[in-house]
């Protein structure tokens, strides 16, 4: 499929483009999922011409092709379109109860404005989740998305440190107004409370003041909510499983053993209330040394790649342990948007792609 997706996009050209798209090598990270096909499209550097023709071009020779149900093109160029998801098609339809049995997940629609939501789990603390999941909302949005992402980890609340926000939202007509972080709507209950201050809530508490921050959180028009999950499988994440209308889960772990049991176990909650599983995410999977260059596979390496094949899940990606990942995180400003152009920036869009390919609506038969 991606040959003839190839060769289609060859008689794609645009006014001041010296060939075709493909010769120029301005086609990469192609998608293809279930008939839904993305790509991006790398717009040089001071291009001045129309991007939207280039663009309806690309989506129409490749919708043409046998197969493909929807397409989305990326352009990475900051004159990108936003997503619109009304010109996709209607909503993936659910698989019949015989098949799976009742389908225990809220009806959607049921945040006013998100259009989808999307869970950033993990079995265990410690992984890296929260990182992963504000890179991969940053990645989405760089794709055309409008994102939001809320922190739905009470106890350790990390996204205002790691998105650079310490303001305290606003309340208007009994409604939070969500903080911005580098153009995303954000949301955490450490922006409500001291960073050194210790949640000592019992469980219906925290369940309570997540669905608050769901619920009365005034999101605007989202085509995505990311939720950056409690690490663990307890009460409060089941809660959540079940009460959010979740569109997919991500999975982050690292490559250890002791981590992947973990991963294993949260896994498998998603798919007990039917959220899908959109994969998983092997973090901090090998380090390279900054002096030497040498790696070190310091929680082993490849371990979560072989965990998804054998749950028979899609492997999104290996992300490494690198100093710059870390610093940037701790300095507020994610790889993903300080430093666009580099290699860990490019594993997360890759990642995004993979995600997005399955957010995106689209038909099936049941």
């Amino acid at each position: 499929m991606k040959d003839r997706i190839l060769k289609e996009l060859k008689t794609v050209t645009a006014q001041g483009l010296r060939g075709d798209i493909v010769t120029l090598g301005l086609v990469s990270d192609i998608v293809v999922n279930e008939g839904k096909v993305i790509f991006s499209i790398t717009v040089p550097e001071g291009y001045a011409g129309d991007l939207a023709p280039l663009r309806e071009q690309a989506e129409k020779v490749v919708a043409a092709i046998d197969g493909v149900d929807s397409v989305l093109v990326a352009l990475t160029a900051e004159k990108a379109e936003q997503f619109d998801p009304a010109q996709q098609p209607p909503k993936l339809s659910r698989k019949k109860e015989r098949d799976l049995g009742p389908d225990l997940r809220p009806e959607p629609g049921s945040i006013p404005g998100v259009k989808t939501v999307l869970a950033v789990a993990s079995g265990k603390g410690g992984v890296g989740k929260s990182t992963t999941a504000v890179n991969l909302a940053l990645a989405l949005q760089g794709l055309g998305m409008k994102v939001g992402l809320l922190d739905a980890d009470v106890y350790g609340p990390s996204i205002p440190r790691l998105l650079g926000v310490n303001n305290r939202p606003e309340i208007e007509d009994d409604r939070i107004k969500p903080l911005q972080a580098h153009g995303m709507q954000v949301m955490s209950m450490g922006m409500l409370m001291d960073e050194e201050s210790p949640v000592i809530w019992r469980g219906p508490m925290v369940v309570s003041a997540l669905m608050q921050l769901v619920r009365e959180v005034d999101w605007g028009n989202l085509d995505v909510l990311v939720l950056d999950m409690p690490p663990g499988t307890g009460d409060t994440q089941l809660t959540m499983a079940q009460q959010v209308p979740l569109t997919g889960a991500v999975i982050v772990s690292t490559p250890q053993d002791l981590a992947l049991i973990d991963a294993r176990k949260g896994l498998k909650m998603f798919k007990n209330v039917d959220v899908p599983i959109f994969g998983i995410v092997e973090n901090m999977s090998t380090f390279i040394c900054p002096h030497c260059g040498e790696s070190s596979d310091i929680f082993g390496h490849g371990g979560a790649k072989d965990e998804s094949h054998k749950l028979q899940v899609p492997f999104l990606g290996a992300v490494p342990l690198h100093m710059d990942i870390r610093k940037n995180s701790d300095d507020g400003t994610p790889v993903v948007v300080s430093q666009p152009d580099g290699p860990h920036a490019a594993i997360y869009r890759k990642i995004a792609l993979k995600v997005a390919a399955q957010l995106i609506p689209g038909d099936t038969d049941d």
